[in-house]
């Protein structure tokens, strides 16, 4: 007798784009950290029923990207650089190995993506900006000939997406991380290994800082603007 399967209230796919509108909202910077997301708002801006919602908001909340709100709903959950900066530690291991292994393939990196993130560099939006960016690293993972390599990367790539979001919008991407890029693609190009791996390395390790202190900044910004009025309503 055939096992009993349950039927399939919501299309997945149906969850799945309501999940990548949410997290493209959270990571541009759209949905605010502390933001508080209710089912009902959310179902009558992206226009769906409530259940696909809740199936999308329980993944956010399991990937990190939301918790639990006093009373009703979820908030956006709070960025924090520290935890960023572990998972640039993270992707940085990888980029390394990519680099060094798709050096070994003398891999070419379509010269139309390093155009396409120099033009967004040169833009305003921060999206472009950052979908340029995940596409030239994500060519190296596919380059290196091991699938693990981007399936590893691309749970944090989400959380990266978030934090370069919320730093882009004050302060636009330099075209300089693109010429750390060419560098890169072309030590690939070489066959040079371990110098496309040592400047894969560098890159990071600089993103990192840069994005860790940024955030810092402006986080801490943040924090004091909220706390002003508060603080001159009790002078009041």
């Amino acid at each position: 007798m055939p096992a009993q399967l349950l039927s399939i209230e919501v299309a997945p796919d149906l969850v799945d784009q309501v999940y990548r509108a949410l997290l493209g909202a959270i990571s541009s910077g759209a949905l605010a950290p502390g933001e508080r997301l209710t089912q009902e708002d959310i179902a009558a801006r992206l226009a769906v029923s409530r259940q696909p919602v809740l199936q999308a908001l329980r993944l956010l909340k399991k990937d990190g990207f939301v918790q639990d709100a006093p009373g009703r709903g979820v908030l956006v959950a709070p960025l924090e650089a520290e935890a960023m900066r572990k998972v640039y530690q993270v992707r940085g291991a990888l980029d390394v190995l990519a680099a060094r292994l798709a050096a070994q393939q003398r891999f070419r990196i379509d010269p139309k993506l390093i155009e396409r993130g120099r033009r967004a560099a040169r833009g305003r939006n921060v999206e472009a900006m950052i979908d340029a960016d995940v596409a030239f690293h994500q060519a190296i993972y596919a380059a290196s000939g091991n699938p693990l390599i981007g399936q590893s990367a691309d749970p944090h790539w989400r959380h990266l997406r978030r934090a370069m979001g919320a730093v882009l919008q004050a302060e636009p991407q330099r075209e300089s991380l693109w010429d750390e890029h060419e560098a890169i693609a072309d030590a690939i190009a070489a066959g040079d290994g371990e110098h496309a791996a040592r400047l894969s390395d560098e890159h990071v390790s600089r993103a990192s800082d840069a994005l860790a202190e940024r955030l810092a900044q402006q986080l801490a910004h943040m924090a004091s603007a909220s706390a002003t009025p508060a603080t001159k309503g009790d002078k009041a």
